[in-house]
């Protein structure tokens, strides 16, 4: 059996995803398993097509950006798959894991794809840090700080930390800081 996995980061990927699952179900995929996470959080959906696959099947995705983050993940994943005896393709590299050659291949693209991955961000460092030097880099703006007074007004009415996060859609650290830099000043 054919077991599909799609995967974007955002919901703004919306017709990423719905390509991946066009193509998975023209490629004969019976049941497709997807899911708009960051590649770094828990994938419960990935998790979900490996527990389901069997013996004899074959995982097929894409693109291997969409599986995996890192050589170590892709290892850890396919290693997973061949103590259950199944396959693993990907389609835009024509890898197949079912060969002796495809095996070799997913393990030198992974390479590859890990080495693009740190250039990229060596770039964006890089980038950041000229920008800063500049003086054209800010960073991101601090949302909790502007609602300083709102967090203490709620929090003079007695709610708790994580309904006051709750309600104003901040981490609750955040809240905490707030609290606490008051306290102390």
């Amino acid at each position: 059996m054919l077991v599909g996995y799609a995967r974007t980061s955002t919901l703004e990927q919306e017709a990423g995803l719905e390509v991946q699952l066009r193509d998975l179900k023209v490629l004969g995929c019976e049941k497709v398993f997807q899911e708009q996470v960051s590649s770094v959080a828990t994938r419960k959906q990935l998790e979900a097509a490996v527990d389901f696959c069997r013996s004899g099947d074959t995982l097929v995705v894409t693109k291997l950006d969409r599986l995996a983050r890192s050589v170590t993940h892709l290892g850890k994943i396919i290693e997973g798959l061949e103590a259950k005896g199944v396959a693993m393709r990907i389609e835009n590299l024509g890898v197949d894991t079912s060969t002796p050659t495809g095996k070799l291949m997913l393990n030198v693209l992974g390479g590859v794809a890990q080495f693009e991955r740190e250039m990229m961000l060596e770039r964006q460092r890089e980038g950041i840090a000229k920008a800063k030097e500049e003086g054209r880099y800010k960073g991101r703006k601090p949302t909790a700080r502007a609602k300083t007074t709102k967090i203490k007004a709620l929090s003079a009415q007695g709610l708790s930390m994580a309904k006051i996060a709750k309600e104003l859609g901040i981490g609750v650290g955040s809240v905490h800081r707030a609290l606490t830099a008051n306290a102390t000043a």
